[in-house]
C-alpha cells in the first residue's frame, strides 16, 4: 500500500515561513516526480510546484520566488520551503508522486491526505 504523508502545515502570519514534509512508503519514488498542489473550497486544484528525480523545478506563477521544492531521493522525502507567506496562500496543501513532468493534477495518480496551510493578515 502507498503512502503519501503531508506535515507541518499550522498558522503562520503573513510575511512568515513554514516548511512542509511529504514523505512516501509502500514503494519506491526513486525515478518518480513528486510535487506540491493547495486547493481552496470551492476553487480547482492548484500546481505549487514539481521536481523531478534529476532535480528539476518548476513553479507556479504566484509562489515564484517565495517556495522552493527539494527532495531527497534516498529517502523518499519531499519537502516545500515556503517564505514570504501571504494570506492568499491559505489552502489544504497535498503532496503527490507519479511518473510524469506535467502539471496537471490528473496526471498524478498517488496523494497525501492534505495539511492545512493558513496565513494570517
Amino acid at each position: 500500500q502507498v503512502h503519501l504523508v503531508e506535515s507541518g502545515g499550522g498558522l503562520v502570519q503573513a510575511g512568515g515561513s513554514l516548511r512542509l514534509s511529504c514523505a512516501a512508503s509502500g514503494r519506491t519514488f526513486t525515478t518518480a516526480s513528486m510535487a506540491w498542489f493547495r486547493q481552496v473550497p470551492g476553487k480547482v486544484r492548484e500546481f505549487v510546484a514539481r521536481i523531478t528525480w534529476t532535480a528539476g523545478q518548476k513553479y507556479g506563477d504566484p509562489v515564484k520566488g517565495r517556495f522552493t521544492i527539494s527532495r531527497d531521493t534516498a529517502n523518499d522525502t519531499m519537502y516545500l520551503q515556503m517564505s514570504g507567506l501571504k494570506p492568499e496562500d491559505t489552502a489544504v496543501y497535498y503532496c503527490a508522486a507519479g511518473w510524469t513532468r506535467s502539471d496537471s493534477s490528473t496526471e498524478y495518480p498517488y496523494w497525501g491526505q492534505g495539511t492545512q496551510v493558513t496565513v494570517s493578515s
